[in-house]
C-alpha cells in the first residue's frame, strides 16, 4: 500500500479508545479526553469510549480457554460483543514499574480472536512511558493486534493536567495525529481480508 494512500473511500472505522487505569485520582481520564478531541476531528472514525473502571470486569474467572470462545458468564460475553465490534483500539495505559496497568492486562486477557488482525495504537504515560508501552505493544501483538509504527509516550503527563484537563504540546498533538493517520492505514489493509475471513467462518458454521 502507497504511503501516500487515499483514504477518503475507506470504509468508516469503528474504534474502541480504552482507559486503562481504574485507580481514583487517575490522569488516565484527561489524557484520554485529550485522545478524544484528537479522534472528533478525523472523518470516518465512530469511537467507542471504554472506561474499565466502569466495565468493572472481575479478575479473569472463565473456566475455559478464550480462544474457544465459550464463555460462561454475562460479563464475558458482553464484552466479547463489543470487543468483536470493534475494527481498531487504542489503549490509554499508565505505566507501573516499567509495565502496564493489571486492570487492562486482565481485560485484553479475557478474549482471544476477537482481537487478531485489527490495528492498535497506544497512548502510554507516566515515568515509565516508553517501557510501559512497549511491554503493553508486545502483549498486544501476543494476541494478534497490530501495532500502528508510532506510539505517543507522556513521561509528565501529571504536570500536564491542570483542573482536570490535559494540555498538550505540539510535539504530542503531532505523535497522536501520526499515530491515529497509522491506525486508518492499517484498517485499510487488514479490513478486506477480515471481512472475507468472517464470511467464511459463516459459511462453515452455518
Amino acid at each position: 500500500m502507497s504511503e501516500r494512500q487515499d483514504l477518503t473511500h475507506v470504509p468508516n472505522m469503528r474504534l474502541m479508545l480504552i482507559i486503562g487505569s481504574v485507580r481514583p485520582g487517575r490522569c488516565g481520564l484527561p489524557v484520554t479526553l485529550w485522545a478524544y478531541d484528537m479522534l472528533m476531528d478525523c472523518r470516518g472514525v465512530d469511537i467507542d469510549f471504554v472506561d474499565l473502571m466502569e466495565t468493572n470486569l472481575p479478575f479473569m474467572n472463565e473456566p475455559k480457554p478464550p480462544k474457544l470462545k465459550q464463555y460462561e458468564y454475562a460479563h464475558t460475553r458482553e464484552w466479547s460483543a463489543r470487543v468483536e465490534d470493534a475494527d481498531a483500539f487504542i489503549f490509554v495505559a499508565p505505566a507501573y514499574n516499567e509495565g502496564f496497568a493489571p486492570a487492562l492486562r486482565n481485560a485484553m486477557d479475557y478474549l482471544a480472536l476477537e482481537w487478531q488482525s485489527k490495528p492498535f495504537g497506544i497512548v502510554s504515560y507516566g515515568q515509565g512511558a516508553s517501557e510501559g508501552g512497549a511491554r503493553l505493544k508486545e502483549s498486544a501483538r501476543s494476541l494478534g493486534l497490530v501495532p500502528a509504527r508510532t506510539t505517543v509516550a507522556i513521561r509528565d503527563s501529571r504536570s500536564r493536567v491542570q483542573d482536570g484537563e490535559f494540555f498538550a504540546d505540539d510535539e504530542l498533538v503531532r505523535s497522536c495525529s501520526r499515530m491515529i493517520e497509522d491506525i486508518r492505514r492499517l484498517h485499510a489493509e487488514l479490513s478486506p481480508a477480515r471481512s472475507a475471513g468472517s464470511r467464511v467462518a459463516e459459511r462453515v458454521n452455518g
